[in-house]
């Protein structure tokens, strides 16, 4: 499938809906760790220190790669315009270590531009997500002319895109989906438009493939 007309958004809006989707992101970390502190504290429950402090480790490790993971894949990162692939795949590894599928990294290219970046790691995040019961992302992309183009393929047991995201990756409105899921796909279309490239998601049986070209 290829891009649509991107339906029009209020950058207050889109930003109202980011920061929407990275506090729900943070948040169930962030309340374990407090649960976890709770636990220790409690003078009643100290046979369960053992257990709060594997809480605590567990999730404050999640906490910080999201946070690692967030600040390339949403920000700014500072005033960095190349980033080095094996950072990123440091970053895409960390958000994997949290989900069920398994991350296969084959990004050949040493660096790429920001927007390049970008998009390696939301497609990353979109297609592990894709596969809530588990599977392998496979993450690929080339030098071709003057263009970046990225692949990944999510393949697994009950591989799905939700209509949101798909939505979202061509351009168009949440619709009756979940906003959290439909902002980063929109996001990932907006600044891929932006940087003159193009997105494009297809859904089979057992498979979900998203891609991008980007001018390199």
């Amino acid at each position: 499938m290829t891009p649509d007309t991107a339906a029009p958004i209020r950058p207050a809006e889109l930003a109202a809906y980011l920061a929407a989707r990275m506090c729900h992101d943070f948040i169930s970390p962030a309340s374990a760790i407090v649960s976890g502190l709770d636990l220790l504290e409690d003078p009643t429950a100290q046979d369960m220190r053992e257990d709060a402090m594997g809480l605590i480790g567990t999730s404050a490790r999640k906490l910080a790669d999201l946070l690692a993971f967030t600040r390339v894949a949403f920000g700014a990162s500072a005033s960095a315009e190349t980033f080095d692939t094996r950072e990123l795949e440091k970053l895409a590894r960390g958000v994997f270590s949290h989900m069920r599928a398994e991350l296969d990294w084959q990004v050949e290219l040493a660096g790429v531009n920001k927007p390049a970046a970008r998009t390696l790691l939301n497609l990353a995040q979109i297609a592990g997500a894709a596969l809530p019961t588990g599977g392998s992302a496979r993450v690929r992309a080339v030098e071709e002319g003057s263009s970046i183009a990225i692949a990944i393929e999510a393949v697994g047991p009950r591989a799905r895109l939700r209509p949101e995201v798909l939505g979202g990756l061509l351009g168009e409105g949440p619709g009756e989906g979940l906003h959290g899921h439909w902002v980063q796909a929109r996001y990932v279309h907006l600044f891929v438009t932006d940087a003159g490239g193009r997105v494009f998601a297809d859904v089979a049986e057992e498979k979900v493939t998203l891609a991008a070209t980007i001018p390199a």
